[in-house]
């Protein structure tokens, strides 16, 4: 007897009714009722043609199915027509409108510049992710209801690999409208999602269409032939992801290469075969020793199929008594005869389903079973993240399959067998949560290990993932089990049990979309296939904490072309062309942006686009875009969000319609150019009030003045100590040191970081900051996503929107800084550009929004590929760092390497922001330390006990008042 290691904490490996695969009919039927290895048809299997008459509903019939150019055969077009009539009837049954036909009035479009999610499928699998995606990006999901619908054409420069034009499709829009579009010229598609398999329909046709695509694709007939073998992603799941599964003995002909060698895994017993015929004497000894193995613990069954490719979903199953090791081998012996090549047997543990509660007298009436149907989406940084949870429950006495019972969320399918403490249901959630995730994790990294060929195409990646589990006692500890992954019908059910709450209550909310971070998913990398390639221009390289401007170009895919006034800047090596060009007078802009056109074109630049982060740059680059004939903001608008008093007086004139208007969120001030200007200031503006740079950036020069004696002596400071470019690099006295004084508002401060396309708001992120060390401005603390409540964010959110259309701004990803006063949010300043310090990399972290590449999309003139409603997932609470309060600490307890080495064990995120730790009165912050945790509380915690462990925390610099905001 050879032996069956048991899984850690499960001593007992006996999960509920493991009969539940997606099978037919003849479930049960005697093996040679039922020829296995049915006749496939056209699309990929049955009969080839669907069932008639399924849909009984009353939307028209006589639409445009045909599609020009292309034609189909009888079974085809049958086809069509029954995807068609299954959408009318999922979109009837959600008390959505009927698709309308507007195909005889083809869409124009912008080809190769459209954010274009495709789906091939059918549409009851698929429906939850084309409502999401036409809220989330209206008019850009199409859903194809035939192949003939799409066409692949090589790729130009990219040998092997084809484009994939969509001809004809259903489009969704929010509110769940849909239309029925034909597309002149064709669109190209930026992100494919085939229904892949060999039931009825296009199992072929997806296939060959999804294959080697130059758009990313969320799913190949390779991927699904390894991730659909049973035997396979068990051992994967047990070994790489320490996940439970049933206990499984395996008979295997000519195993696949992931299956051969190997260490074993944990209840799973591999048995290679040579041959088909002749087992006899092993599968006995075999199979007597699997059904007396302690692997199996208190199972009372064992279950007999068959694994591989065609057998998903066409298979007989056999239930038998543990006790029966005769009928077990008989039936093993008959099935073998059937095996192909990378195909198995499987005889697998069943037990009865869990009694819950585990005390008290058991419920009269036969046992219920409860299957648990997870959906697990690759979210940015390839981390998975669980999006929804959906059981289903039936007597333990049969077997329980999807769609033969209604869809429940796990808090009532719990309830309903009898375990409804909150505690409890939390910790089953939490273990599917965490085992669903590994699953994912575990996939991840054997695609990792594969090469293009074998994924099906370079752009191939799995997105989601459905995992079926099933609930196990061991030791009084409920364990999820996992039974098999299943994207198609886990995502199916889920949509079904939106279906049922948006019948009920109509405009689901996106929060509660399984497919929301998957469509999320598809529209990152969507911005990704229409940036690669695209040649940018790009002013101001910047400093240290810019650098991660050149991993992400190189990780786009961006062509970089940089003017830079450094000749030794590092970044000069890491782009395609260096071009020195002195860009900090800026008094000669107009001049130096018609001189820079002209080395452009002496160079043959072919640019896309044309953009700058650096607030030195902005007006340049607004110019040279114009010289260029490149998108960009009006120089003039740009002007008049850099100089911090036109804004302010700008907006104060702006009372107009529609109401609330600009003026709402201004702030008296007054421009200082000379001592007599601060004489006639003080007079103007109420005090205290705050003084500043008219161009300053970081805070730098920025004070509270209480009296004219304080204005007159903090002017004639600045007028002496910072006079040009070379006083303080990089924060705008090129443009001269002008000051201005405007009113001190009380109140919270936050950033709102913008992304705006055509005068559209498409994305907004808000933040807390901690109270500053006044009378400096220097930032101390941030807090992300805010913690305010949700009117007060949007009130935010809408003056910041309204401040920059106010000026002018219409295109760009822009930083407005703002304070919550009693009376509502006052605008502090407009910043025309991406936000600093450690904004960039928070909300890519939080959000998966990368405003680096929403603001190179912009400056090519391509709408950026963002969600509608980008959720947080989870919380950074950070602290800034200064030179003159933690000199010691930085040069020993919290050095630059200690910090480095905390961030890259992901105990804290780091976000330098200088490199030399040189002390000096007007400072920037040197870098941003942050903790994150699954809610505010937990990352202030988490920083706090941090901070004070560095030395970071001090009377000088005492870190819990900052974090006090955040409470």
């Amino acid at each position: 007897m050879w032996p069956l290691p048991s899984l850690p904490k499960t001593p007992h490996f006996c999960p509920p009714q493991l009969s539940l695969d997606p099978l037919g009919p003849e479930w049960d039927c005697p093996l040679g009722s039922k020829d296995l290895e049915e006749e496939e048809g056209p699309w990929g299997g049955g009969s080839g043609l669907p069932p008639p008459g399924c849909f009984p509903g009353s939307w028209r019939h006589d639409v445009g199915l045909d599609c020009k150019g292309a034609s189909e055969g009888a079974d085809a077009q049958a086809w069509t027509v029954h995807y068609y009539s299954l959408l009318q009837s999922c979109l009837q049954q959600a008390g959505l409108p009927e698709t309308q036909d507007r195909s005889q009035a083809p869409r124009t479009g912008c080809p190769g510049a459209e954010v274009t999610l495709c789906i091939l499928g059918s549409p009851s699998t698929f429906l939850s992710v084309l409502l999401e995606a036409g809220v989330q990006s209206p008019g850009n999901m199409l859903l194809c209801l035939s192949p003939a619908w799409l066409t692949k054409v090589p790729a130009p420069g990219q040998p092997g690999e084809a484009a994939l034009l969509v001809s004809k499709a259903v489009s969704f829009h929010p509110g769940g409208l849909t239309f029925l579009d034909d597309f002149v010229p064709p669109r190209r598609a930026t992100y494919f999602l085939a229904g892949l398999g060999l039931g009825p329909g296009w199992g072929r046709e997806a296939a060959e269409l999804a294959r080697d695509l130059t758009c990313p694709t969320g799913a190949s007939a390779e991927l699904a032939r390894l991730l659909e073998d049973r035997l396979l992603t068990r051992r994967l799941l047990a070994q790489q992801g320490n996940v439970a599964v049933p206990a499984t003995l395996a008979f295997t002909y000519k195993p696949p290469a992931p299956l051969r060698g190997g260490d074993a895994s944990p209840g799973l017993r591999l048995v290679e075969l040579n041959g088909k015929e002749g087992q006899e004497t092993l599968v006995k000894e075999e199979v007597g020793a699997f059904l007396h193995s302690e692997a199996l613990g208190d199972a009372l069954q064992v279950a007999v199929k068959l694994s591989g490719w065609r057998w998903r979903g066409r298979q007989a199953l056999r239930l038998y008594p543990r006790a029966e090791q005769g009928p077990v081998v008989d039936t093993v012996l008959a099935l073998l005869e059937k095996l192909e090549e990378e195909e198995s047997v499987l005889v697998e543990a069943v037990c009865p389903p869990a009694r819950l509660p585990f005390a008290g007298s058991p419920p009269p009436g036969p046992e219920l079973a409860l299957r648990i149907c997870a959906v697990v989406c690759r979210t940015q940084g390839d981390r998975p993240l669980l999006s929804k949870v959906v059981c289903s429950v039936g007597r333990g006495d049969r077997p329980l399959r999807h769609q033969s019972s209604l869809p429940r969320t796990l808090e009532a399918a719990l309830a309903q067998c009898g375990l409804a403490e909150a505690s409890q249901v939390a910790i089953v959630r939490q273990r599917v949560k965490a085992a669903a995730e590994a699953a994912l994790a575990a996939v991840l990294t054997l695609e990792a290990g594969l090469s293009a060929e074998q994924r099906g195409g370079r752009q191939v990646r799995t997105d989601f993932l459905g995992v079926d589990f099933a609930l196990t006692v061991a030791g009084r500890e409920l364990t999820p089990v996992a039974l098999e992954l299943n994207g198609g019908l886990c995502l199916e059910a889920c949509g079904a049990l939106e279906g049922l709450w948006a019948a009920q209550r109509p405009g689901l909310a996106a929060e509660e979309a399984a497919a929301t971070p998957l469509v999320e998913t598809m529209l990152r990398r969507s911005a990704r296939c229409l940036m690669e390639g695209k040649q940018l221009l790009l002013l101001g390289a910047g400093g240290v904490s810019k650098k991660f401007v050149w991993e992400a170009a190189r990780d786009y895919g961006l062509k970089l072309h940089l003017v830079e006034s450094d000749p030794n800047h590092f970044a000069s090596q890491l782009v395609q062309t260096f071009i020195h060009f002195d860009v900090t007078e800026h008094r000669r802009d107009e001049e130096n942006a018609r001189v820079l056109a002209e080395l452009v074109r002496a160079r043959g630049l072919q640019l896309d686009g044309c953009f700058s982060y650096w607030d030195d740059c902005l007006v340049l680059t607004a110019l040279l875009c114009q010289e260029l004939g490149l998108p960009c903001n009006p120089p003039a608008a740009m002007r008049l969000a850099k100089q911090k008093s036109r804004t302010q007086l700008h907006l104060l004139c702006r009372r107009g319609p529609p109401w609330p208007a600009p003026s709402l969120y201004a702030v008296p001030c007054c421009p200082l150019e000379s001592e007599a200007d601060v004489d006639r200031a003080v007079c103007q503006v109420p005090l205290p009030g705050v003084m500043k740079l008219e161009f300053g950036a970081g805070a730098v020069g920025v004070r509270l003045v209480k009296n004219a004696s304080q204005c007159r002596e903090h002017f004639s400071r600045i007028a002496r100590d910072l006079q040009a470019e070379a006083d303080h690099p990089g924060i705008g006295l090129g443009w001269g040191n002008a000051m201005l004084l405007m009113e001190f508002i009380e109140g919270t401060e936050h950033d709102v970081d913008l992304v705006l396309f055509g005068g559209r708001l498409l994305a907004a992120f808000v933040s807390d900051n901690g109270p500053t060390r006044l009378p400096g401005f220097t930032e101390t603390a941030a807090c992300m996503p805010t913690g305010l409540a949700p009117e007060q964010e949007a009130q935010l959110v809408q003056a910041a929107f309204r401040c920059c259309l106010g000026c002018g701004l219409l295109d760009g990803v822009f930083n407005v800084e703002l304070k919550l006063t009693g009376a509502g949010p006052r605008l502090i300043e407009i910043n025309p550009r991406m936000g600093g310090f450690y904004l960039r990399d928070w909300i890519l972290e939080l959000y998966g929004v990368d405003l680096l590449l929403a603001a190179a999309m912009v400056a090519c003139g391509l709408r950026p590929a963002l969600p509608a409603h980008p959720r947080a997932r989870g919380h950074l609470v950070g602290v800034m760092c200064l030179v003159s309060q933690h000199l010691q600490a930085l040069s020993s307890t919290a050095s630059p390497e200690t910090l480095q080495a905390l961030h890259d064990q992901g105990l804290l995120r780091l976000n330098l922001l200088e490199e030399a730790l040189v002390p000096g009165e007007y400072e920037e912050p040197y870098c941003s330390v942050a903790c994150a945790g699954s809610s505010p509380a937990e990352a202030r915690h988490r920083l706090l006990g941090l901070c004070q462990g560095l030395g970071i925390d001090g009377p000088h610099y005492p870190v819990a008042y900052f974090l006090s905001h955040f409470k």
